[in-house]
């Protein structure tokens, strides 16, 4: 389930887990189950926001080639 959520799918269930979290109204083992799947979603987020970040850094040159983007001012 959690591997075909668009990332700002993740982002939401993360919220609303939190959310969850922060009330009184859940027991113990439900709160550990909703911390793993929290911590799931958040080492997915991170691997995507990672990779993205790397595509980004780089760019591609008249002749194909990929290069680090510079910026310059």
């Amino acid at each position: 389930m959690v591997n075909k959520m668009k990332f700002e799918e993740k982002m939401k269930a993360l919220e609303k887990i939190v959310s969850e979290l922060e009330q009184d109204e859940i027991n113990l083992d439900e709160s550990i189950n909703k911390y793993t799947e929290a911590m799931k979603l958040i080492k997915e987020c991170d691997v995507e926001l990672k990779d993205a970040e790397e595509k980004i850094s780089k760019i591609v040159s008249k002749d194909g080639e990929l290069k680090e983007f510079e910026l310059t001012e």
